[in-house]
C-alpha cells in the first residue's frame, strides 16, 4: 500500500495563510519534505489548485519572471520543484473543478477513489494541500505521515491546518531539523500510518 504524506508550511502559531489569504511569510516554496523523486503523485483539495498550477506553470513557463503570488523570481530549489511537479501525476479531490490545465491532472470526486488510489500499485503520494483536504484525509485514516516547516512568525490570524480534523492524533516525531532563515522541520508518523 502506497503512503500519503502531507507536508506544508506553516506559521508558528499553526495558520497556513494569512487572514486575507497572505503568504508573503513564506521565503521559497522548494521542496524541504525531500519527496522529490521519492513520490509518484500529488494530492491536492480543489480550491488550492488552480492557484498552484498557475504558480508552478509559470515558474516552468519563465523561471526567471517575476511569479505571482510571490511578486519575486523562482529560487533554484523552485525550479527544480516546478520541473519534478510538471511531469508527476496529480489527483484533486473537488466536487467543483470540472476541468485543469495540465495533461498529468485527473479530478476524483471522494475520499474512496483517494483510499483506492492509496490501496494501488505505486510509489508514495504528497498530498500538498490545503487545510480542508488535509483534514478530510486525516479524518478518514489515509495519512501516514505530516511533514511541516514551521515558519518563524506568528500571523496572529488566518486559516489554521487542522481547524477540520475531527478526533486527537497523538504523532510520533520521525525527525526535526533546522531549515533555512529560522524555520523548523518536523516529520510525524500519524497513528495507524505507514511512517
Amino acid at each position: 500500500m502506497r503512503k500519503i504524506i502531507a507536508a506544508l508550511q506553516v506559521s508558528l502559531d499553526g495558520l497556513i495563510e494569512g487572514p486575507n489569504e497572505e503568504l508573503d511569510w513564506v521565503d521559497s516554496w522548494e521542496d524541504p519534505y525531500d519527496i522529490i523523486g521519492k513520490v509518484d503523485a500529488f494530492i491536492l483539495g480543489g480550491r488550492m489548485y488552480p492557484g498552484y498550477e498557475q504558480y508552478w506553470q509559470a515558474v516552468v513557463d519563465n523561471p526567471k519572471g517575476i511569479l505571482p503570488f510571490t511578486s519575486r523570481p523562482a529560487t533554484a530549489g523552485e525550479i527544480e520543484y516546478a520541473e519534478f511537479a510538471r511531469r508527476t501525476p496529480h489527483v484533486v479531490l473537488s466536487g467543483k473543478l470540472q476541468t485543469s490545465a495540465w495533461r498529468n491532472t485527473s479530478i476524483v470526486r471522494n475520499l474512496e477513489e483517494v483510499r483506492q488510489l492509496k490501496e494501488a500499485p505505486g510509489g508514495d503520494m504528497h498530498a500538498v494541500g490545503g487545510a480542508t483536504l488535509v483534514s478530510s484525509l486525516m479524518n478518514a485514516g489515509l495519512v501516514d505521515e505530516i511533514r511541516l516547516v514551521v515558519q518563524p512568525i506568528v500571523l496572529g490570524a488566518g486559516k489554521p491546518l487542522f481547524k477540520d480534523v475531527k478526533e486527537r492524533h497523538a504523532l510520533t516525531l520521525l525527525k526535526a531539523l533546522p531549515w533555512k532563515a529560522g524555520a523548523v522541520a518536523l516529520w510525524y508518523r500519524v497513528p495507524g500510518g505507514r511512517g
